[in-house]
């Protein structure tokens, strides 16, 4: 029989946009869509273009829009539990998988009564408690309400990387499937022209995770070296290296990674992660990666081997340093790409999430 599958995601752009992108188009294509009916709850948060949601997704993929906040506020939390509640009991779909903290905790106790706990699936995607933008006590606070949440409306946690993993492990029921890229209609082509300026790229939402002051400070550093950010967001204004371009968001897939594939070095100075899926296209591309010492980048990034790990700016400056050697570069792009095809294919990961719907 065909079965339903409701995702919420209180964030959708980015990181969750793509994966819930490869997700959908490969159960619908690869499994076929005569086996699953697929529905998206989303609030639309950042910058992502509604526009482009037809030409990424399949028509037979069922869009619903809520109002969802990032923050805590009863008045709108309130307002989306009695939405979603709605929505469950209208779709009465078979599993339901939520995506990020928000989701993951309005979407269980809306999932309450009206779906089985052990069809509900929650990929944190980065624990709301890791984030750097809050105090401790705020941190605290977000840790209690992921296990309150867990003890009394129940769920699995799909971890998407070891450390991620450690942490879920300590809340309640998990299973660990990595994400992964399509390597399969996806082409990664490596760029063969020298950059006239050495170029170091990122992509991603200029706001407090993705750390916008770290990138600027590391460029004021190296005022001979050419940042690139692909990507836009409310904090563009912090960033003032003359040296650095922010190229907005790009039309299509295909140009997004022409322009990466440009970089001579990743630089990911993410403040938190879940599992960047823009580190693993930037490894598929073969480029080696600079990133912050983080749950989700550890469990992309081999320390030494594919890039490096770095804890100040002054280390990310020492590293791209190093980097500028082109015998390392491309000793560490090789091994970059080779990790990200082994551990990161999303046709295996995947495979690996569809039995855990089905068991």
């Amino acid at each position: 029989m065909k079965k339903k599958i409701l995702h919420i995601a209180e964030a959708f752009s980015t990181g969750i946009y793509t994966y819930l992108r490869d997700l959908t188009s490969y159960m619908t294509n690869v499994l076929g869509e005569e086996n699953y009916e697929i529905v998206i709850v989303y609030s639309k948060r950042d910058v992502l273009d509604e526009s482009k949601i037809k030409d990424d997704f399949s028509d037979k993929v069922k869009f619903v829009k809520i109002q969802m906040t990032r923050n805590i506020n009863p008045k709108n939390d309130f307002g989306s539990l009695q939405a979603l509640r709605k929505i469950l009991k209208a779709e009465r779909p078979d599993i339901v998988h939520l995506h990020s903290s928000k989701a993951g905790v309005l979407g269980r106790i809306a999932c309450s009564g009206i779906i089985k706990r052990d069809k509900v699936f929650y990929s944190p995607h980065g624990y709301a408690f890791l984030r750097q933008d809050i105090s401790p006590m705020t941190q605290k606070a977000f840790r209690q309400i992921e296990k309150s949440v867990q003890f009394f409306f129940g769920g699995i946690t799909i971890a998407s990387g070891e450390t991620e993993l450690e942490f879920a492990k300590k809340i309640g029921k998990t299973f660990f499937v990595r994400n992964g890229i399509d390597f399969k209609n996806q082409k990664f082509t490596q760029a063969s022209q020298e950059n006239q300026k050495f170029t170091v790229g990122t992509i991603g939402v200029l706001h407090a995770q993705k750390n916008p002051m770290g990138f600027n400070e590391i460029a004021l550093k190296m005022p001979e070296v050419h940042f690139v950010w692909i990507g836009n967001g409310e904090l563009a204004d912090q960033v003032t290296a003359p040296n650095v371009t922010i190229t907005g968001w790009v039309a299509t897939r295909e140009e997004l990674l022409s322009r990466a594939s440009a970089f001579d070095v990743y630089l990911q100075v993410s403040l938190w992660e879940g599992l960047s899926i823009a580190i693993l296209e930037a490894m598929a591309l073969g480029k080696p990666i600079v990133a912050s010492n983080i749950v989700g980048n550890k469990d992309s990034v081999k320390d030494g081997e594919t890039g490096f790990l770095i804890n100040t700016t002054d280390e990310a400056v020492s590293a791209i340093k190093k980097l500028q050697d082109e015998s390392l570069r491309k000793v560490m792009g090789k091994a970059s790409y080779q990790r990200c095809k082994d551990l990161f294919d999303k046709d295996k990961n995947f495979e690996e999430l569809i039995k855990i719907y089905e068991s």
